[in-house]
């Protein structure tokens, strides 16, 4: 017999700029890797893509953060949204 449903657990929402920066080194480690090693031109080409592309996705992170304060504030009151 069921007497009550479980609570919905809670979204994870961590800091994402530690991941963004750790994805835009890695691809910097990559592209100086590929282009120290003499390898294929198209390998340089696509580690220094990703790490093209990782530099705007690190700074939509950095917003998606700045509002995280704001968003965890309206789910949890006991958080300030001023700190």
């Amino acid at each position: 017999m069921v007497t009550g449903t479980k609570p919905r657990p809670e979204p994870l929402d961590p800091p994402m700029v530690p991941f963004a920066l750790a994805g835009v080194a890695a691809f910097a480690v990559a592209s100086l890797i590929t282009w120290l090693a003499d390898a294929p031109q198209h390998w340089v080409v696509i580690s220094l893509a990703g790490l093209v592309w990782g530099l705007p996705g690190t700074l939509t992170m950095v917003v998606h953060d700045r509002k995280r304060k704001r968003r965890r504030a309206l789910t949890h009151p006991e958080f300030s949204a001023r700190d």
